[in-house]
């Protein structure tokens, strides 16, 4: 990380950037991040499966499913309410801190289609629970509120369940 810092870069991308760590040094690292972005305003590209670093970290956020952007906004407003199903699927299944603060449940059901031969329209479809016939073409991006985006016909369109 220091050599990457020494340019006094303005962007830097994080391809998981504490994934391999021990808890302890996770923290360590994310506080020096967090130190350097408010320091050096430097802006971080952060790419990570994990929820609780994407949280901590993160001022705007993007959630993918298949290689799109399904959602994206300020981060407190997609971990408070997210608006697309998969979002919704990844955050119900994030473990809490504590048991007695575990939300709904909500199952993302079904397998991962190919990325090769990836579904048309939606491509969350063939594993969400809320699918229509509408979903077999692609949704355009909707501005839920603040700068928050949803990719999703469940705000484009009247609900018609299949």
């Amino acid at each position: 990380m220091a050599s990457a810092l020494v340019t006094d870069p303005s962007l830097l991308v994080l391809d998981e950037p504490v994934s391999a760590l021990d808890v302890s040094v996770q923290a360590q690292v994310l506080n020096l991040l967090k130190d350097i972005q408010r320091e050096f305003n430097t802006t971080y590209l952060m790419i990570s499966h994990d929820l609780a670093t994407v949280q901590y970290v993160a001022h705007q956020a993007a959630v993918m499913y298949m290689g799109r952007i399904v959602e994206q906004g300020p981060t407190d407003q997609i971990f408070e309410s997210a608006q697309h199903p998969y979002t919704q699927g990844l955050l119900a299944a994030d473990l809490p801190t504590h048991p007695r603060d575990r939300g709904p449940r909500l199952e993302i059901v079904g397998e991962l289609p190919s990325p090769l031969d990836p579904p048309s329209g939606c491509r969350f479809r063939t594993r969400c629970s809320h699918v229509m016939e509408v979903c077999s073409t692609t949704p355009e991006r909707v501005d839920v509120g603040t700068g928050h985006l949803v990719r999703c016909h469940l705000h484009t369109s009247p609900v018609q369940s299949l």
